[in-house]
């Protein structure tokens, strides 16, 4: 039914218009075409005009409005650099824009037909030409080089001291893995994948690294303020793409083929529900790489804490070897009990000889 109305709805919009086109072709008619061609010329002039002025004051009011409320401050080091690159582009662009759009409506209105004025034909300028080919090329060349440099920068080598942490896309959630005290994680092998033999990453269990790799799914990623979070990405299935909206980053998830990226967070979850004066702020992971059906649901969280809270955190889990190997757990291994005396029996009496 409520494709029905929408597809209704639509068809009436059309007629509606349609009907609108022919009555204004029967009143042009009526009144004489060059008389109609040249008030119409005068009303849309007046209009692209009123347009360019309610146009700038909208795109202040809502640069005043929404500018660091959506998303808020980057949290994290790198992301404070690219929304410096992004201010910096949103400059010279918006200068370009003012300029271009103020020009274009006010000759608009300024030129408009009227009687005894002449069209003037500029077909061809040298020196203006090269002046709007060379000033862009020269621009865009700048910002493409602060780009790539913090590109590189991001996709580099991170800091010796930064902590290590994998994460998996497929469809349709996020997996990820923690190496342990030897900051190293295992190798992998896809044909080892088996969710029924608790090997849901496919780690390759004669690998010694592999033996203290904590594996998270279903939970929120853990990382610690202030500290270099080195990500090792990649996919079980199809393309994903790890988007970390509020740190500014964002790399793809390609099978077989890890990719890398390093940052800083700067501010902790609960700093940032301050900031944001939003007691259900939270960090998020979102997939921003369409992936299927499920895209949608592609969501993770994640949490930034002091040290002192992520290794309280860490200290609940166990290394994935231990439920692969449940043998291996020592937790499940319990000492043998001390054998107990029996008391119900007398104790033997020694016989004396008479």
């Amino acid at each position: 039914m409520q494709t029905f109305f929408i597809v209704a709805i639509l068809a009436l919009g059309f007629l509606v218009t349609f009907q609108i086109a022919k009555a204004s072709e029967y009143v042009a008619v009526l009144r004489g075409e060059e008389k109609t061609r040249k008030q119409t010329n005068k009303i849309n002039a007046f209009m692209l005009l009123a347009f360019l002025v309610f146009g700038l004051i909208g795109v202040f009011y809502c640069n005043a409005t929404l500018k660091g409320k959506i998303l808020g401050e980057a949290a994290s080091d790198h992301g404070k650099n690219i929304d410096m690159m992004l201010y910096i582009t949103l400059a010279l662009t918006g200068v370009v824009f003012f300029i271009t759009q103020i020009a274009l409506f006010w000759f608009s209105f300024k030129y408009q037909e009227k009687e005894n004025r002449k069209a003037f034909y500029f077909p061809h300028n040298n020196k203006l030409e090269l002046i709007w080919t060379v000033i862009p090329a020269i621009t865009l060349t700048i910002l493409v080089g602060f780009g790539i440099f913090y590109w590189f920068k991001i996709t580099g080598e991170a800091p010796k001291d930064a902590m290590v942490v994998e994460v998996t896309g497929s469809q349709f959630k996020w997996e990820f893995r923690y190496p342990g005290k030897d900051n190293i994680l295992g190798k992998k092998y896809f044909k080892q994948i088996s969710d029924a033999n608790n090997n849901p990453l496919g780690q390759i269990w004669d690998d010694p690294a592999n033996h203290d790799d904590i594996y998270v799914a279903g939970e929120p990623l853990h990382l610690i303020v202030n500290k270099p979070v080195k990500m090792v990405i990649g996919a079980k299935d199809v393309i994903h793409d790890v988007g970390l909206v509020h740190f500014r980053m964002k790399m793809d998830a390609v099978p077989g083929m890890p990719t890398t990226m390093w940052f800083t967070p700067t501010k902790t979850s609960k700093q940032m529900k301050e900031e944001t004066n939003n007691p259900n702020f939270v960090y998020e992971i979102s997939c921003d790489q369409m992936c299927g059906k499920g895209h949608w649901s592609m969501r993770g969280e994640i949490v930034v804490e002091t040290q002192a809270e992520y290794d309280a955190w860490m200290a609940t889990k166990k290394p994935k070897y231990w439920a692969a190997f449940p043998d291996k757990d020592p937790s499940a291994k319990q000492p043998a009990a001390a054998p107990v005396a029996d008391t119900t029996k007398p104790e033997p009496v020694a016989m004396l000889a008479k």
